[in-house]
């Protein structure tokens, strides 16, 4: 008799469109509720075993467009964690989904999400025509907390990025619009964040005060507080109230470390307003630590931790294909059932290769342009940054140049830092007089260190030593 009752409420769960329909709302607001929390939480364990929990529950009732959405938020987490691969990977099933999906809201959210991800590989415009979609998806939705809830972040992120391109009076515009639709200080940190970088001080001091305010008041030490704490020690600085910068560094840097495994991108830039801190302090023993914080930091872009996460990605990933693999099962066994049902499948698989062949063809053209681009603008960044004497310099050029910095320490294994930024500066064909006034040191300095430099690498006295940096690989 329970086997029949199972049977039945199934049968009329199955048959009645609107129990399913708001089954599914309820599905999406849980989930996208509970994911936010447990982002700007910093909790990355609950954060992941919610999705794949949701994901099951989605796999059970075959609700496609709950995937996705699981898809998206994991492909967000790695995006906090610099793990752009992994995000592409999530990104392209969610759009495989919902490429077949009539929900806006749900396309909203995706295309909000692909807008930041593009915005970090540094496809400007991509971005901002992948927001403008959002914000079109989002108009054709109907009132709701989570219509507003994805709307200011598709408010912020357009805001960053007319920003980005300049357009500063719409970007402040699109920051006030957001900050009607949240009450947390988010949006006052980044509306602080804005005029601060617009070097109007007062104004910056009146938003991230009241962001601050309502961290403190939160008591919860999350991506907001952790945001807010950040500003609030920037202007400090600024300010030259460098106790109070201090306090609230460090501040940020204990909710830093309980956030790490989400926010992983954040302490690099704690670390390097520390080090200014002490440095106008006068303290040269804790400047010199946290400029080494932050130099180790910026290198290392948290290879033990993305080894976990990526664990952890492997294993839903592994899930997902069982899925996969049990429904290429049943459209086998279907098909065995008649010779129409064949010819079906034929068609169907012959449109989805097509499509995957389509696809790939755009991939590769977007990878190449996107490839240029990079190595272009990062060789200019790489002069920027040795012109500034950026203590970043040498970790990017080791970055673009990993076979000439290996190829030095063949000849000298004893070559330190500070020699092989001079070699990085001499690769980029940089004059004496370039690298005196770049470093603060005397021309005749530079040639000194060019004499030391010879004998270490046993460059004989009559090659040139800008040829010998030119050909050594």
């Amino acid at each position: 008799m329970r086997i029949f009752l199972s049977i039945v409420l199934i049968f009329l769960f199955s048959c009645n469109p609107h129990s399913k329909d708001d089954y599914k709302k309820e599905f999406d607001v849980s989930l996208l509720q509970k994911n936010e929390q447990f982002r700007l939480s910093g909790e990355y364990d609950s954060l992941v075993n919610l999705n794949r929990q949701y994901y099951q529950k989605a796999d059970k009732i075959k609700y496609r467009d709950g995937k996705a959405l699981c898809y998206i938020n994991l492909a967000e987490l790695n995006i906090s964690l610099e793990n752009y691969q992994k995000s592409q990977v999530l990104f392209d099933k969610a759009k495989e989904i919902l490429d077949d999906s009539d929900n806006s809201m749900h396309k909203a959210r995706f295309y909000n999400v692909y807008g930041r991800f593009n915005m970090e590989l540094r496809r400007v415009a991509k971005a901002f025509e992948y927001n403008g979609e959002a914000l079109e998806y989002i108009r054709k939705t109907e009132g709701s907390e989570a219509k507003n809830n994805l709307l200011f972040n598709i408010y912020l992120r357009q805001a960053l990025y007319l920003i980005h391109r300049k357009q500063y009076a719409q970007g402040l515009d699109y920051l006030q619009k957001a900050r009607k639709l949240n009450d947390t200080g988010l949006a006052e940190c980044a509306i602080s964040d804005y005029i601060y970088m617009n070097k109007n001080k007062d104004s910056a001091y009146k938003y991230i005060t009241i962001a601050y305010q309502k961290a403190n008041e939160r008591k919860t030490e999350d991506g907001i507080a952790l945001y807010a704490n950040t500003i609030m020690g920037e202007y400090y600085i600024a300010d030259k109230q460098y106790d109070k910068a201090e306090e609230v560094l460090i501040h940020a840097l204990k909710i830093d470390q309980k956030t790490k495994r989400i926010y992983a991108y954040y302490s690099k830039y704690i670390y390097n307003d520390l080090r200014k801190v002490y440095e106008r302090k006068g303290d040269k023993e804790k400047a010199y630590f946290y400029l080494q914080a932050y130099s180790e930091a910026i290198s290392r872009t948290n290879t033990s931790l993305l080894a976990t996460i990526n664990q952890d990605m492997e294993s839903f990933m592994t899930e997902t294909k069982k899925d996969s693999e049990e429904h290429l099962k049943y459209v086998r066994w279907l098909v065995l059932l008649s010779v129409a049902g064949l010819l079906l499948l034929g068609l169907y698989a012959w449109s989805i290769i097509r499509k995957l062949r389509k696809r790939k063809k755009v991939l590769k053209v977007e990878a190449e342009h996107l490839k240029n681009r990079i190595n272009d603008n990062r060789q200019e960044e790489i002069m920027d940054l040795a012109r500034n004497n950026d203590p970043e310099f040498l970790n990017h050029f080791r970055d673009a140049y990993p076979e000439l910095i290996n190829s030095l320490l063949k000849i000298n294994p004893d070559l330190e830092n500070s020699e092989l930024a001079f070699c990085a500066m001499l690769k980029l064909h940089f004059t004496s007089k370039e690298i005196a006034a770049y470093t603060l040191i005397q021309h005749r300095t530079v040639q000194q260190k060019k004499y030391r430099i010879r004998k270490k690498l046993n460059i004989p006295g009559e090659t040139d030593i800008y040829d010998f940096f030119d050909k050594l690989s």
